[in-house]
Order: C-alpha cells, then sequence, then structure tokens
C-alpha cells in the first residue's frame, strides 16, 4: 500500500497546487506545471515513508503446504484485468491515418467532454474556469480535476494521447491493487465481472457479446461504462478503496488502536477533502461511511472520525462549491424510489428488476445481512442501530414533508406528517437522555461496513442524486463495493467446495461474458475526428481570445471543443446531465442565429458570442441559413474545413466567402 499512498498523492497533490497555483497565477502554464509536479513528487515520497502496511509480514511467513498455489486465482485475475486495462487505455484513442478514433463507442460523448477539459485547462484559462459547454453557466459545473491532471502534465511537454494512456493503465495498476488488499480475488472478480442474469444468453448462443450494453440493463459492465468513460472514477476508485482498507485496518484490525493508523493523517484528510475535485458521488459515499463508522465505534473511534470531519469541512466545502457551479447546479437531490426500476426502458416489475439485473447477489446480500443482524440481536448491541434507524426515518420523513409542501404548497397530509415526525424525534431525545445511547462498544468489523453498506444502498435506492437516474449508480456501486470485502468471508466461504464454485459462477460467468463481448467489440475502432480538421481548427484559433465564445453545431466532437474552445453550447445529453434542464431555450436561440434571422446581432450578443464558426457540420444542419455574417462581419479565418467569421470587426475590403461544398 506504500507505493499506492504515494501515487494517489502525487496525483492528488499535482492536481491541487495545479489548481491554486494556477488560480493565483491566472492559469495553467509551463512553470506552473513544473512547480506542482515537484511538489507533488516530494509529498509522494513522504507519504511512501510514512505510510505503514501491517499485513506484508503475515503474508510473507506463509509456509503451508500449497500456499505457492493459493495466489494463482489472484494471478489470473491480474492476467484478465491486465488484457481489460490494455485493451481499454492503450487504444482509448489514437491516430489512424488521419483520422482520431476510439476503441469503446460508450466512449464517444464522454472523451469528448475530457479532451475538451483537457485542452481547455491547458490553454491557460483562469482557474476556476466558465463553463466550455454552456454560455449560461458562469463556472464549470463538473468534478473534472483528473482533466486537470492530465492538463498539468499536457503543459510539462507529455503528450495528450500519451497522457490519457499512461494515466489510465496506472489507475488501472492501483484500482486492481486496492480492491486486492480490499478484498481479496472475490473483490476484483467483483468489479471486473459484474452481472446478473442478461449474460447467460451465452450459453444459449455461445458468442462473446456485452449483453449488459442493451437499453434495457440497468446494471451494466462496470469496467466499461464507468471505469473507463468516467475518468474521475480513475482516481476516486482506488483513492476510496485505500481509505475504506485504512478505517478498517486503524479502528478494527490494529493492535495499537492509539498509532495514526496505516496512512499518515495528513495524507488521510488529504484523500478525503479533495475526492469532490474528482468525484463527487465518491465524497458523499465516504462521508456516509464516517458517519455509520462514528455510530458503529467506541469513544475512540468517534474522536477520530470527528476529527477527520472538522478538518476535512473547507476544504471539501470550498471543492464542491467550485465544481457545483458555486452550489447552483440544478436537479441534483430529488425523492426518487426505486432508482431506475420504473424509469424509460429500464421499468421492470420490482422482484424481475432486481433478480434480472443483479441475479443472485440479491439474495445472497440479504442472507448475510439478515445472518449479521441475528448475530448482532443476540450479543445485545443493536440499540445504537435502532435508535439510529429511528432518527433517520423522523429526519428523512421531516425533510420530505417539508420538500413537498415547499414544491407543492400547504397540504394537511404533509403537515401531520411532519407534526408526528417532530413528536417521534422529540421521543427519541427523551429516550436517549435517560438510558443513553448504547455506543460504549465498537461492534466487529463487518457489522460496522455493512451497516454503512446499507444506508448507502437505502440513499441510492430512494434519493436520486443526479439527474440521470441511472448516474444514481455513482453512489450505489460502492454498496456494492464494501459488501464483496464480507460476502465471500463471512457466508460463501463457509460452504463446501461444489456450492462454492456454483455460486461464483452465478455471480460472475454473465459479468466475464459481457467483459470479453465489450473488449471484443469494434475491432476497428470507431472514428471520432479528422485529425486534419482539429489541427487546422487548433491553428485558425490560436491567437484568438481564450475566453471568446463561439456560435457552433452543438455536438460532443466538434473541433472547436477538442481545441479546448468555449462555444454557445455543447452536447445535449452533457448539458442535461449536469443539470441544465432550460438548454433547449438556448438552442432555440442559437438555432436562430445560425440560419440568419433578421435579429441574428441581438442573439449573438445576448448568447455572448465573438465569433460564429461555419464548418462540414454546420453546413450540413443550417443547411437554409441565410448566413449574413459574411457580408457584414470580418472573416478571421478559413480554410478547408471551413470560416470563422468576428462579430467584433467590420468586414474586411475585396472579402469573400470561402466556397460552400463541405470535406
Amino acid at each position: 500500500m506504500k507505493a499506492l499512498s504515494a501515487g494517489l498523492t502525487f496525483v492528488n497533490f499535482a492536481t491541487i497546487f495545479g489548481l491554486l497555483i494556477g488560480m493565483l497565477f491566472g492559469g495553467l502554464s509551463p512553470s506552473v506545471a513544473f512547480v506542482a509536479l515537484v511538489l507533488a513528487a516530494l509529498l509522494a515520497v513522504l507519504a511512501y515513508i510514512r505510510t505503514t502496511d501491517p499485513v506484508t509480514a503475515d503474508s510473507a511467513n506463509d509456509q503451508s503446504p500449497g500456499s505457492k498455489y493459493r495466489k494463482l486465482p489472484i494471478w489470473i485475475l491480474a492476467g484478465i484485468f491486465a488484457i481489460f486495462a490494455v485493451r481499454s487505455f492503450v487504444w482509448l484513442l489514437y491516430w489512424d491515418g488521419a483520422e482520431m478514433k476510439i476503441q469503446s463507442p460508450m466512449n464517444l460523448g464522454d472523451l469528448g467532454l475530457h479532451v475538451t477539459h483537457i485542452n481547455f485547462f491547458g490553454n491557460g484559462v483562469h482557474l476556476w474556469p466558465s463553463n466550455p459547454i454552456y454560455v449560461n453557466s458562469q463556472h464549470l459545473r463538473y468534478p473534472a480535476d483528473i482533466d486537470l491532471f492530465n492538463a498539468v502534465l499536457l503543459e510539462a511537454n507529455v503528450d495528450l494521447i500519451k497522457g490519457l494512456v499512461w494515466v489510465g493503465l496506472i489507475a488501472s495498476i492501483g484500482t486492481f491493487y486496492a480492491f486486492y488488499r480490499w478484498g481479496g480475488g472475490f473483490a476484483i472478480a467483483g468489479f471486473l465481472f459484474n452481472g446478473g442474469l442478461v449474460g447467460f444468453q451465452f450459453l444459449r448462443s455461445f458468442k462473446f457479446v456485452d449483453y449488459q450494453d442493451v437499453n434495457n440493463i440497468a446494471w451494466k459492465s462496470i469496467p466499461l461504462t464507468m471505469f473507463v468513460t468516467q475518468r474521475g472514477l480513475l482516481y476516486a476508485f482506488p483513492a476510496g478503496m485505500i481509505l475504506l482498507w485504512h478505517w478498517r485496518e486503524k479502528y478494527f484490525r490494529s493492535q495499537d488502536r492509539h498509532r495514526a493508523g496505516p496512512l499518515p493523517f495528513w495524507v488521510e484528510l488529504s484523500l478525503y477533502a479533495s475526492i469532490p475535485l474528482f468525484h463527487i458521488h465518491t465524497f458523499m459515499a465516504l462521508s456516509i461511511v464516517l458517519a455509520c463508522l462514528f455510530i458503529a465505534g467506541d469513544a475512540q473511534v468517534r474522536g477520530h472520525t470527528l476529527t477527520l470531519a472538522r478538518s476535512a469541512l473547507i476544504p471539501a466545502t470550498f471543492f464542491v462549491f467550485l465544481t457545483t457551479d458555486h452550489f447552483r447546479a440544478g436537479g441534483v437531490i430529488e425523492f426518487h424510489p426505486g432508482w431506475a426500476q420504473t424509469d424509460g426502458e429500464f421499468k421492470m416489475p420490482f422482484f424481475r428488476f432486481w433478480f434480472f439485473n443483479f441475479g443472485i447477489l440479491v439474495p445472497l446480500v440479504l442472507t448475510m445481512i439478515g445472518l449479521t443482524a441475528w448475530q448482532l440481536f443476540k450479543s445485545r448491541q443493536t440499540r445504537r442501530f435502532e435508535l439510529s434507524a429511528i432518527i433517520a426515518i423522523g429526519l428523512g420523513a421531516f425533510l420530505l414533508g417539508c420538500w413537498r409542501i415547499g414544491q407543492h404548497g400547504l397540504n394537511w397530509r404533509w403537515l401531520t406528517l411532519i407534526f408526528l415526525m417532530l413528536i417521534l424525534l422529540a421521543w427519541t431525545a427523551v429516550r436517549i437522555m435517560n438510558n443513553g445511547f448504547g455506543w460504549k462498544e465498537r461492534v466487529p468489523e463487518e457489522v460496522a461496513f455493512l451497516f454503512a453498506a446499507s444506508v448507502i444502498f437505502i440513499v441510492f435506492f430512494f434519493v436520486k442524486t443526479a439527474p440521470w437516474t441511472w448516474d444514481n449508480l455513482k453512489l450505489g456501486v460502492w454498496a456494492y463495493f464494501i459488501v464483496l470485502a464480507f460476502l465471500s468471508t463471512q457466508l460463501i466461504s463457509q460452504w463446501e467446495l461444489p456450492i462454492r464454485i456454483a455460486v461464483y459462477f452465478a455471480l460472475f460467468a454473465s459479468g466475464f461474458v459481457s467483459l470479453f463481448g465489450g473488449l471484443a467489440a469494434g475491432k476497428g475502432g470507431f472514428g471520432f475526428a479528422s485529425r486534419g480538421e482539429v489541427d487546422a481548427v487548433a491553428s485558425a484559433v490560436k491567437k484568438m481570445p481564450l475566453e471568446a465564445r463561439f456560435a457552433a453545431w452543438p455536438t460532443y466532437n466538434h473541433p472547436l471543443l477538442l481545441d479546448g474552445r468555449k462555444v454557445v453550447m455543447g452536447y445535449p445529453g452533457h448539458l442535461w446531465t449536469q443539470g441544465f434542464d432550460q438548454y433547449g431555450e438556448t438552442n432555440e436561440l442559437l438555432a436562430k442565429l445560425m440560419q440568419g434571422a433578421p435579429n441574428w446581432r441581438d442573439l449573438a450578443r445576448t448568447l455572448h458570442v465573438r465569433y460564429i464558426f461555419w464548418g462540414r457540420e454546420e453546413k450540413r444542419n443550417y443547411a437554409a441559413s441565410a448566413r449574413p455574417w459574411e457580408k457584414s462581419a470580418a472573416l478571421a479565418a478559413s480554410g478547408t474545413w471551413g470560416a470563422i467569421y468576428d462579430l467584433d470587426k467590420p468586414p474586411l475590403p475585396g472579402q469573400t466567402p470561402p466556397p460552400t461544398t463541405t470535406q
């Protein structure tokens, strides 16, 4: 864990120093990147020295018969993880002649946004910047700091594609090891091969296909649909796992609990407090875990978790402030029971949805939680959980009632609910004052972490934390990861070998087929952009102001965006998932402008447009445009890719529009 601690510290502080120094000096530059990387490297060395690894000695002393074969399954899983990582990241983005291609069709939109952010930061814009893909957002509404890290590398003269590839490969190594230390081979298999029943179609067709990549399946392959596409998880997954491992070692397994634990406190604090910059849902999940450990632990555990939370409050709040458009992000929190089971193409009856998507995982987890709860009940340590559940239900119902009244006006049913919940909370407070909370002793580690996983799942199930319901999985997946560390040791390992093999097959065979089916898809790659067009547009806009905004066709792979320039609107799907549910009005104004409406000048001022880009996509999608700017605005640049018009300058003498043919 020493190397993983050092690596995460390096990425974390290179990003934070790049951000903070960039904010002081007006943006990223080669000198800012150099200072950030040097300081981060020094802290990484310190983290490596100060991190302790309590398990290594026990493993080295294992001389039992057959011990040399015990690691064979781990090495097999390591090989499969390597195949996944190499296939997914070496060909993540690559040149094929004059065409830029990607490996995964699921990554078309996401990778376009990440390349936009990387080049946008790398161009040297002021930090924290305005949103490059939406004119009505004054600040970037996205936890884009893994892209900021790649931009720091870009400023340090690391090629964009090489930076993307190496960050992905090294993050894969870190993620593999983090899962191994958290839950062994079972946790690695759970990450790689998550699946339900749909993949068993292989037994009928004998074809390796990603059977989970269909519209009616919500539980999709985590490696293919999350780890590869959502680049913040390249940092968030290993960072979250090392924190879970650290808390388990410190609170439940350490012989000397007065020590700092495997991670130095400053490393633990920096990893936890900065997570909102990389992935806000991981921060929510880890915060829930901390709260549950506070309840499940003894006085010493409560003291440490409280110290960590208090220390992280200011920096974490600042980072959330940055990545949520100064707390103006809309459509984030909403009461929505059932996750995706009632939404669109995912919609299914309750039992069919959960069993078809998750298969045997659901009854296994319920069995394990039931057995653990029964053992806890027999030990008479349930008082703190009973009171916590009552408080959570009371507060949740109270807040729900207030929210419903705020949304729909006064209603006697919701007023009655609020009144009853206040009585319930008051009664609970009296019970606590009279008899205490019952938390003098800590509970076993499996109880504490399964309690945390259950709370995460309840929030995931009842509360929508993203505009798109499926994105709630960014939170819910942490309940799954936590459970993986205990499902095998607390339940499956107690059974006979033939039963264990059958259970492993039922759990992982479907996901195994989908993983390799997804990796085999698109052997020739998928077209992403024209190399000549992207390079030519980059050269054309190089001397234009960085803060200038362009009017162009809204898509994910527009050459302006891939060169890190600001447009009126990016891809509508990205805007929706960031909470911009009013983008349709902006799109209408943009369409009128690009069609050359009589008031096009007024529309351009409304949309803060300095330049109009007229290229291949614009000619195709605004074919009926009158193009009045060709006669009344300066032609700033042109080529085979199209033309750019400067609305702040009059037309040049003898200016003629370029040919209207497309490439």
